[in-house]
């Protein structure tokens, strides 16, 4: 049997249950977010003075449309400001409100109970072993499409 027939399945499918989990977490806690929104948000939050739009579409693998949009609901939505670098006013600075920050203080907590159900029963080694190969197939397919 070719172990390679069907992994995007595996992967797809895996990514469905981790997507229906945070969900359905984010729902029961009355959290009014998408999975995308919470990456942009929590990677704003990471990034902290030093947040561009640029930065949030590079890092998030989307193209500008789409991450403009997921930043204009998180804008519309009261948890980020979006304003002009001083030193640079061609770029977006994106600003976490303090709605914004309460929102991340009461989502985080749930998201690292969600990642501890994740790899729970998976051993560090074979975690470094997915990593590796998740890795190597964005390597693979690197020349197949362009970067967004």
């Amino acid at each position: 049997m070719d172990l390679t027939h069907g992994y995007a399945f595996l992967m797809d499918r895996a990514l469905k249950r981790v997507q229906i989990a945070y969900l359905r977490t984010f729902k029961k806690h009355d959290i009014d977010l998408t999975i995308e929104q919470w990456v942009i948000l929590h990677r704003i939050y990471m990034l902290g003075e030093n947040a561009s739009q640029a930065e949030i579409t590079k890092a998030n693998y989307r193209d500008k449309a789409a991450t403009s949009k997921v930043i204009l609901g998180l804008k519309n939505k009261g948890l980020i400001l979006k304003e002009r670098f001083t030193d640079d006013q061609k770029r977006f600075k994106l600003v976490i409100t303090p709605k914004g920050h309460q929102l991340i203080k009461k989502t985080l907590p749930l998201v690292e109970d969600l990642r501890e159900i994740g790899f729970g029963n998976i051993s560090l080694m074979d975690l470094e072993v997915f990593t590796k190969v998740v890795n190597q197939i964005w390597e693979n397919y690197k020349n197949t499409a362009s970067e967004l």
